[in-house]
């Protein structure tokens, strides 16, 4: 049977009327968690990247609706937010961020389609998203305004439903490769208020605690003090001013903002916050520090061939410390970079940070914590507010 327009809407429908306003896990025999559909999902839970967050199959016989509707909130460009299929994966489509649009792909009968429009969604507010079918074509309304539509019309006939449907939450279920457009798949994002459909049955999920969605966000990274972003440095050898700066409100942090090391040693140089310490800023380069008490919510860091310099707001230098360290000069090229936690010779983390770095800036350009090679345990876009 070929997967036919109002089977595909249909698809994208069933998805969207499982979400709704709480949460509630148990068993069902197989070694998952049930969700009820009546949920608020954050979508940015740690797992491995392209795995849903909840997922579940079910007869095409038992849909009746062929509408629906559901609320987007996020300031990540980029990311899955649901996907379905039939066929086990043959035919199916998602629905995901691209640079903050919104991009429907599609694969039927081996043809690929994609479309991106409408919209930009990454601005941290609630959208409402409806979905619904006009013959041969979906149709994509973000706050009842700006449609974004794919049409396509298959070669054979329409036939009836038959079969099942398998349908994920912030992941999907097929080959990357399969992907015409490919993306960074992991959204800080939430979805709530689905109003869909007919259908009760529970979600199932591998995920043991569902991560909260906060009810008020600003933009930056949200460190619950429970892990930390790594990337490799790669930023060359410290022949030229290598600049980190980071924006944030350092009297409400605790823990280790940021570390660097290189493979098999100790850190060598790290950055911590005390917020019940009157100095509530150190930095420890080797057996150097600094200690500091940020006024303002801006903190520049610069390394020299021959020092490392820190700056508050103002592009006077507040504190310096000489480096005569032999292993300095590589520790760009062949390091690691931490945000958020302290990396020990095991590239373990600990010394978790707890708060929100409200932007991170490398040589003035912005880090994405999606870019980051770890499970992060983080909210990469978002701080509650």
């Amino acid at each position: 049977m070929g997967w036919n327009w109002k089977t595909m809407t249909v698809g994208l429908l069933l998805v969207l009327g499982m979400l709704g306003k709480g949460a509630h896990g148990g068993g069902n025999g197989r070694g998952k968690k049930e969700i009820s559909g009546a949920g608020v999902f954050y979508l940015g839970q740690d797992r491995d990247t392209w795995r849903p967050l909840v997922q579940i199959t079910v007869n095409l016989s038992e849909i009746t609706d062929v509408k629906s509707r559901f609320q987007l909130r996020t300031f990540d460009p980029e990311g899955t937010i649901f996907y379905g299929d039939t066929k086990s994966g043959e035919d199916w489509f998602v629905l995901s961020l691209n640079k903050g649009f919104p991009m429907m792909q599609i694969c039927k009968e081996g043809m690929l389609l994609s479309v991106t429009g409408g919209p930009k969604l990454n601005d941290g507010k609630w959208h409402t998203l409806e979905v619904s079918n006009q013959g041969k074509f979906v149709v994509l309304v973000v706050d009842g305004t700006q449609p974004l539509v794919v049409g396509l019309k298959p070669k054979e006939k329409d036939e009836p439903l038959s079969g099942v449907l398998r349908l994920a939450l912030g992941g999907i279920l097929i080959n990357t490769e399969n992907l015409l457009v490919q993306y960074k798949p992991q959204m800080d994002g939430c979805i709530r208020e689905g109003i869909w459909l007919n259908l009760t049955l529970p979600w199932e999920t591998e995920e043991e605690e569902m991560w909260q969605c906060h009810e008020n966000i600003k933009p930056g990274s949200y460190f619950p003090g429970k892990g930390l972003a790594v990337f490799n440095s790669s930023g060359g050898h410290i022949h030229t001013v290598i600049t980190l700066e980071f924006w944030g409100d350092f009297k409400e942090m605790d823990g280790t903002i940021c570390s660097i090391k290189k493979p098999g040693e100790e850190p060598l140089f790290y950055l911590t916050a005390d917020r019940s310490a009157k100095v509530s800023v150190t930095l420890t380069f080797g057996a150097e520090t600094i200690r500091m008490q940020p006024a303002s919510s801006r903190l520049r860091i610069t390394f020299h061939s021959d020092a490392v310099k820190v700056h508050l707001d103002r592009e006077e230098s507040s504190a310096m410390i000489p480096v005569s360290d032999p292993g300095y000069a590589d520790m760009w090229a062949v390091g690691s970079l931490s945000i958020g936690g302290l990396l020990g010779e095991d590239d373990t983390g600990t010394q978790f940070l707890t708060g929100c770095l409200e932007k991170i800036q490398i040589q003035g350009k912005n880090l994405d914590m999606n870019l980051a090679f770890n499970e992060m345990s983080i909210y990469s876009h978002s701080c509650p507010a």
